[in-house]
């Protein structure tokens, strides 16, 4: 992923130590010279030798728990995130309180909001949650702008992730905008099952995905279980009959 932190103030990411004892930490891990962290990012394939030199070179790399904050509203990136291993949910939070998740960066993948913010020389306007342990590569803003400039493929890499991310947002803001509740919750529960048919999520965690109040998603799911179509527990979820939850999500 592509992800910018404030590491370099010390905000998420410890900088001080050696490089196996600061991983132990859950801090920096170290120089990322002469490892090919590279090779799980399909964008940067196409990097010449030089530019691929000169990035590794200028690179740490670096690891946190789950349930960091790795960047919130306000704060400047002053690192390009490449992320290894792990999960961040980026997530945005309205005057009200009601949160909604705009999007999830996985291993490999890049974060719009840091590509923006980098660029913008901008503060970031929502936050950034490993939702497991997570290993980045930090590129410093230096070296990002510097690449950005000498390098195509480079470009490539961070704009083609760009547009991609940006389709998403656009789907995000066309679901809250114009299609019900009850067929995004659908839709969703069916993504969220395990192979048995649970999911083990609470009716809060599932608010703060379709970006609404928990007592919404309650009252949605209380109507589900009268309908027959899912059995409710405690933190857990059963669909009972999948193939209507799909039927509703069809429409």
């Amino acid at each position: 992923m592509t992800m910018v932190d404030n590491m370099s103030r010390g905000t998420a990411f410890r900088t001080s130590g050696s490089g196996a004892a600061a991983g132990r930490r859950g801090g920096v891990a170290g120089d990322a010279e002469g490892t090919d962290w590279t090779a799980g990012f399909p964008g940067l394939a196409s990097l010449g030798p030089e530019v691929r030199a000169g990035l590794v070179a200028h690179s740490r790399l670096a690891s946190l728990p789950a349930g960091t904050v790795i960047f919130g509203p306000g704060k400047a990136p002053e690192n390009l995130l490449l992320l290894v291993e792990g999960s961040v949910r980026v997530q945005q939070t309205a005057e009200g309180g009601r949160e909604v998740v705009l999007y999830r960066v996985g291993a490999g993948e890049s974060c719009v909001l840091t590509t923006a913010c980098l660029l913008g020389y901008e503060g970031y306007p929502a936050e950034g949650i490993a939702e497991t342990e997570v290993r980045a590569v930090m590129v410093p803003r230096g070296a990002f702008e510097d690449l950005i400039v000498r390098s195509a493929a480079f470009r490539r890499f961070v704009f083609a992730a760009y547009a991609r991310r940006i389709t998403d947002l656009i789907r995000v803001i066309d679901d809250i905008a114009f299609r019900r509740i009850d067929v995004r919750l659908s839709q969703r529960l069916l993504d969220l099952a395990e192979a048995d048919g649970t999911l083990r999520v609470t009716h809060q965690e599932l608010a703060l995905e379709l970006g609404t109040a928990r007592e919404v998603v309650s009252r949605q799911l209380h109507e589900f279980q009268r309908r027959g179509w899912v059995a409710l527990g405690r933190a857990q979820i059963r669909l009972v009959e999948p193939s209507a939850l799909r039927r509703l999500a069809r429409e």
